[in-house]
């Protein structure tokens, strides 16, 4: 089992120390404990972002999680005795559906986390994998005149290689890949994906089907499906995204970033011919999709026809108007959307300083 000292938080330590402490371990949570490293209460990824979109500061205490939690009457964490056996972990995973289980001694104090993957293997993840990569590009020509921007280097390598790399560090095997500019370029570079760990098929747009209306051209499957733009540059964890889809009980999970508009004038509220309300210089905040979906089976029920072009905001409302649950996923890792010359050179000078890794 993973070293207990990777976990643990105090209730002092912010929600931003909590987020390090998970990407840290990479078990999905951090143990909140005192001064005798007694178990106080736990934060998970889900936690964290459940907080994210209530917009609850990431720079908050984390014992401001656990006051939330005892207003809102939530039972305290499950956890196990010292000595629980292999089976009886996973027996109590099952039952409460969670994937960590600090274990305690008599006298409350943390001393071990039993891990869902460490105790059946890793596992790959049960998902397929969409990554969008048949755009042109115009925005970042002249760069995308004679390659296709997921083959444009980031710091030496193509992106869609880091694309890759990402998806088969989480565990997801099995990557389509939709092209349509260019598309001998990408299928020449990434080839099958054996050498890479993973199963690479390819799917190709005769004419652009804009950002939903491939997925019917793909073959019907019962897994879940993780569609990706392939311009998007992330750390993002898709093993945490998964456990968010399914503990939301989602049909679609739409992955979110906040978006700050500062306004730089005042912001004038009026009432008929009076002024109501001054603002000076507001900053708004949204969020706004990040590239990133996940589909499940049930949601092939509602694509257009075959070779038909669609947009995910037309899927996503018609999913709402069928009273489908589409859950919002923020991410807190890093993110950019690479559309512009000044994102490329951000994105080179982010991984140059160490701020993408």
């Amino acid at each position: 089992m993973p070293e207990v000292d990777l976990f643990l938080i105090r209730p002092s330590d912010t929600l931003r120390r909590a987020a390090e402490t998970i990407d840290r371990n990479r078990c999905g949570i951090a143990l909140i404990v005192d001064e005798g490293r007694r178990l106080l209460g736990t934060v998970t990824d889900g936690d964290l972002r459940r907080a994210m979109l209530r917009s609850v500061s990431l720079d908050s205490p984390a014992a401001l999680l656990l006051d939330l939690r005892k207003q809102a009457g939530l039972a305290d964490p499950v956890t196990a005795q010292f000595g629980a056996g292999r089976e009886a972990l996973l027996e109590l995973m099952q039952r409460h559906r969670i994937r960590q289980v600090p274990i305690v001694g008599d006298d409350g104090q943390v001393v071990d986390v039993a891990v869902l993957d460490e105790l059946v293997g890793s596992r790959a993840l049960p998902i397929t994998a969409l990554v969008m990569a048949g755009g042109f590009g115009t925005r970042l020509r002249p760069l995308t005149d004679s390659v296709p921007k997921p083959l444009l280097p980031i710091g030496g390598k193509p992106l869609i290689e880091t694309l890759v790399e990402r998806l088969q560090r989480d565990g997801i095997r099995k990557i389509t890949v939709a092209t349509h500019y260019r598309a001998e370029q990408i299928a020449a570079q990434l080839g099958d994906g054996q050498d890479r760990g993973v199963e690479i098929h390819y799917v190709r747009e005769d004419t652009p089907l804009g950002t939903a209306g491939v997925l019917s051209l793909l073959d019907a499957t019962s897994d879940p499906l993780l569609v990706v733009n392939g311009d998007v540059l992330t750390n993002l964890d898709y093993v945490a995204l998964y456990a968010f889809h399914r503990e939301h009980e989602a049909d679609m999970t739409v992955a979110v970033r906040e978006y700050t508009v500062a306004v730089p004038f005042g912001v004038v509220a009026t009432d008929g011919a009076l002024v109501a309300n001054l603002h000076e210089k507001p900053e708004y905040r949204f969020f706004v999709v990040a590239g990133v979906y996940l589909l499940g089976p049930s949601v092939r029920e509602l694509l257009p026809a075959t070779g038909q072009a669609y947009d995910m905001p037309f899927l996503i409302n018609r999913l709402l108007e069928a009273h489908r649950r589409v859950a919002s996923f923020p991410v807190r890792e890093y993110w950019l959307d690479i559309g512009r010359l000044e994102d490329y050179e951000r994105a080179q000078a982010d991984l140059d300083s160490g701020r993408f890794q």
